[in-house]
């Protein structure tokens, strides 16, 4: 018999809070709907509020349990003597699901000793304060789970408080020593021990948090303009040909926007003009045609074993391959017959095309997911299967905000349960809401706003977000181009915008990408629009490096640089560990990346501080002013760092004189000497 409203009230209230309130657990999304993400190898900030009614003493653990069983317990630290919160950091090194909780407790020791110290020193209950000490250790030495060590150090403690003869100091001197320290730092002297609940945290591979992208259409690679102004199509093979200097670049991932067949009703011509001209390709993205649709390769670029070949090409030279996965079709494809019901019909009878007005896609049908739900999902899982099969594991998704966050995560985690090592890519410029949706929901990547983000105050509040507010769900993909964004800060930039946005995204986040151009500083915009003019999207586009190397009018060699330092440097393979620094100009910024020895390869701590002219256009002279506490360094410390772009080395305190040519050279990216200054004893968390 079902209970009755009665029956439900008469039962007891039982508190939602525990004896020792933990509140504000981080990290977490929406209570624990979703799990956290990290990824292998990356250090992660846990914590929370823990307090208690009174002046009683408190303390809080991390218990994180790996997805093999295995149970790490980790003091937290309080972050500052006036508030509650506790936080500390763990690495985790292996993927799967990971749970934590948070384990608060009365500090029995600590409140004791608060008391002896304050209460002995005045001669105010001197006695009564040795008994009760006694009696705490004597019950510390009773507790069977501790080392026999401990217990009988306890036990000499206990009894050295229970004299009644002697000096207090003396009689304290064991109990405020460092081998009693040692001992209760790792097993405290706690009572009214609480729990939190446990909350998920996924742990997903590296290179789902970490890497560096490099986009090119494999179409332009190779491709070659024949007599009477038409092209011949790049393909696979010629393609190919690029991947082993993409990989002396340092990239980690290479993506290719759609390889499929391309529809030729309403096919865009060159600079997205409605009249194209015998031999333009179309976009890419207008997905379908007569070779097929989302499981064909389009015939000017190969076959399906030119395709595994490619695939097999840059695996030799360390490269992954992340393909596009669009969900949308030109009037040419498939599916339009098949599967009408897929479609928005109009009253008139035609099928609606996408619009982003005053943007229109009329080469490209958008699916309308409410028709035939059960088959849409069916077929999106269809063709990812097929890919992931020929061994693609990187899927950048187009435009994913404008389909329904269900299916993401169904799709997603149908995926991902049967391939975890699948990484999507959200292409999602829109609404924060809608953005933070597609992560917390699976996506393991986004493209952010960054390139919008270009003066300190934006770039701070921007890069502060992802590392601080949204860090336990988002991670950023900073993609500095597009071929659809040229921003202004880009067109009137020169070379200086370019050096300056490649060293912001690629220390700022562990992924940041860059579309095939960049490295030309192609910079010249189509009229009206913040995209280049002979936009790659339309038309073939054969590009010359060594040439544009040989002329300097590449900076190819920079953005090599740029890599080998994040690879060298474990501190920028971290996104929540950085922290910005003051500086008397509105144009210099300035953040570093520390990470402690205890999660470095080397046992050596790794500290880098970033210093950039945001000002593209000006030379700047200023102040730089550190917060050493960050860097894990005794306030009063001098040291030695060194510019990982140009040698140089200077001695470095609290307080130094920059000066940064935006034509020259218009950022520092010093790395600090290990050992050059007094250390914080473990670190700065």
């Amino acid at each position: 018999m079902a209970a009755t409203q009665n029956d439900q009230a008469a039962a007891p209230f039982q508190p939602a809070v525990g004896r020792i309130p933990i509140l504000e657990i981080f990290p977490q999304v929406e209570g624990g709907r979703w799990p956290a993400k990290g990824y292998v190898g990356e250090v992660i900030p846990f914590g929370a509020l823990v307090f208690r009614e009174g002046h009683d003493a408190v303390g809080a653990h991390l218990e994180l349990e790996a997805p093999d069983g295995t149970l790490i317990d980790r003091p937290l630290t309080r972050t500052h003597d006036w508030d509650d919160e506790w936080r500390g950091l763990a690495q985790v090194t292996s993927e799967g699901d990971w749970r934590f909780r948070i384990r608060g407790y009365s500090d029995d020791f600590a409140t004791w000793e608060h008391n002896a110290t304050i209460k002995i020193n005045a001669g105010i209950d001197v006695e009564l304060m040795f008994a009760i000490g006694a009696q705490l250790f004597a019950r510390l030495a009773g507790e069977a789970e501790r080392p026999a060590a401990d217990r009988e150090l306890f036990a000499r403690v206990a009894a050295e408080l229970a004299q009644t003869a002697g000096p207090p100091a003396e009689r304290l001197g064991l109990a405020y020593g460092p081998a009693v320290a040692a001992a209760l730092h790792q097993r405290p002297a706690q009572s009214l021990v609480t729990h939190s609940d446990w909350l998920p945290l996924r742990v997903e591979r590296t290179r789902a948090g970490s890497g560096a992208w490099y986009e090119f259409f494999p179409r332009s690679v190779g491709a070659k303009q024949l007599a009477g102004g038409r092209w011949k199509s790049g393909t696979f093979r010629t393609a190919a040909k690029r991947l082993p200097a993409v990989a002396g670049m340092g990239f980690d991932v290479l993506y290719l926007p759609p390889i499929h067949p391309i529809g030729e009703a309403f096919r865009k011509g060159r600079n997205n003009t409605l009249d194209p001209q015998p031999g333009d390709p179309g976009s890419p993205w207008a997905i379908g045609g007569a070779a097929g649709g989302h499981d064909a390769i389009h015939p000017d670029l190969g076959t399906e074993a030119d395709f595994v070949a490619f695939l097999k090409a840059a695996k030799k030279v360390g490269l992954e391959v992340a393909l596009d996965f669009a969900l949308q079709a030109s009037p040419d494809h498939p599916w339009v017959k098949e599967h009408p019901e897929w479609f928005t019909t109009l009253p008139d009878g035609t099928i609606a095309y996408a619009e982003n007005p005053p943007k229109k896609y009329q080469d490209i049908y958008p699916i309308n997911f409410d028709n035939d739900s059960a088959g849409i999902r069916a077929e999106a899982l269809r063709i990812l299967e097929y890919w992931i099969g020929l061994g693609v594991k990187i899927f950048r998704v187009d435009n994913p905000h404008t389909k329904p966050l269900d299916f993401w995560e169904w799709l997603i985690h149908e995926v991902n349960a049967a391939h975890p090592e699948v990484v999507f890519l959200a292409e999602a410029f829109t609404r924060p809401a809608p953005m933070q949706g597609l992560a917390k929901v699976g996506f393991q990547q986004s493209y952010t706003y960054f390139t919008w983000r270009n003066t300190k105050a934006e770039i701070e509040e921007f890069f502060t977000s992802l590392a601080e507010e949204t860090d336990a769900f988002f991670r950023p993909n900073l993609f500095v181009n597009t071929p659809d964004i040229l921003t202004e800060f880009l067109q009137f930039g020169g070379m200086p915008a370019y050096r300056i946005r490649a060293v912001l995204a690629a220390t700022g986040a562990p992924t940041w990408g860059v579309y095939s151009g960049y490295e030309l500083i192609e910079n010249v915009a189509r009229p009206g629009a913040e995209e280049n003019i002979d936009n790659e999207k339309y038309e073939y586009k054969a590009r010359d490096f060594a040439a544009a190397e040989e002329a300097g009018r590449s900076i190819a060699p920079e953005i090599t640089r740029l890599n080998e330092i994040r690879r060298a440097h474990p501190a920028l393979g971290q996104l929540r560990n950085l922290r910005f620094h003051a500086s008397d100009d509105d144009s210099i910024v300035v953040y570093s990346k520390h990470l402690d020895g205890e999660f470095t390869p080397t046992g050596v701590s790794d500290t880098i501080i970033v210093v950039v002219n945001v000002d593209p256009h000006s030379v700047r002279e200023t102040t730089v002013h550190l917060d050493l506490s960050l860097l894990g360094l005794a306030a009063d410390s001098s040291f030695e760092v060194t510019d990982l772009l140009s040698g140089n080395v200077w001695q470095w305190s609290t307080h130094n004189y920059v000066r940064l040519d935006a034509f020259t050279q218009p950022a520092h990216i010093l790395h600090l000497t290990p050992g050059s200054g007094p250390q914080h004893e473990g670190g700065a968390h």
